[in-house]
C-alpha cells in the first residue's frame, strides 16, 4: 500500500455506503495501526439517491482529509459508477456490484473486480447485508485493511442482534475476493 491511499465507497442511499466507510475507518484506525479520515455526501432524498463516503488512509498523520485522486472505487450502483469511475487514478482499483453495474468505457489500466454482493446477501437471507459482502470482497482484493481488523470493528457499527450474520456476510464476501484474486493470479 502507498503511504497514503484514497478510497471512495459509492452507491445509492440505503445500501449502507456510509457504514462501509465507518467500519473500514474504525478498523484501520483502531486495529490496523493506521490513520484514517472519512467524509461523506448524499443527496437530499436520502434513500435511493446518490451517496458516497470517502476515506483517506495513511501510515502517517493525515493533513488533508478530503480525497483528490482515489486509488480505489467501490461502486454498488450504476449512477455511482458513472459519476465516479473517471476519477480513479491510472492503475487504481475499481470494484463494482456485478448485477447492478454495467461497465462502460473506463481506463484500461484500472484493475476491475466484479462482486455478486447482492446475490450473495440474498443467499444469506437479506439483501441488507450487501454492504458487508462487498466490504469482505474489498478487504480481500485490495489488502488495504486486514480481515481481522474489519471483523473487530463491526461491534457498535452494526446492530448487536445481527452481528453474527454481518460477520458471516463479510466472510462470504472475503471468500469471493480470495477466489477472485486466485483466479486473476498469473
Amino acid at each position: 500500500m502507498m503511504s497514503t491511499t484514497e478510497i471512495r465507497f459509492s452507491g445509492f442511499g440505503g445500501q449502507g455506503i456510509i457504514r462501509c466507510a465507518l467500519i473500514t475507518g474504525k478498523a484501520l484506525s483502531l486495529y490496523d495501526d493506521k490513520f484514517a479520515t472519512m467524509t461523506q455526501s448524499f443527496g437530499p432524498e436520502a434513500r435511493g439517491s446518490a451517496c458516497s463516503a470517502q476515506l483517506v488512509v495513511s501510515a502517517q498523520r493525515i493533513l488533508y482529509p478530503y480525497i483528490t485522486a482515489p486509488a480505489v472505487l467501490m461502486a454498488l450502483s450504476q449512477g455511482a459508477y458513472d459519476k465516479y469511475h473517471p476519477e480513479v487514478i491510472p492503475g487504481g482499483t475499481l470494484i463494482v456490484e456485478e448485477d447492478l453495474v454495467k461497465l462502460g468505457d473506463h481506463d484500461p489500466r484500472l484493475q476491475v473486480w466484479r462482486v455478486p454482493a447482492t446475490r450473495v446477501a440474498e443467499s444469506i437471507g437479506n439483501r441488507l447485508f450487501t454492504n458487508l459482502v462487498a466490504l469482505g470482497f474489498f478487504t480481500a482484493v485490495t489488502g488495504v485493511v486486514t480481515a481481522e481488523a474489519m471483523k473487530r470493528a463491526l461491534p457498535g457499527l452494526v446492530p448487536g442482534r445481527f452481528l453474527k450474520v454481518n460477520i458471516s456476510a463479510f466472510e462470504k464476501g472475503y471468500e469471493h475476493g480470495v477466489q477472485a484474486r486466485g483466479a486473476a493470479a498469473p
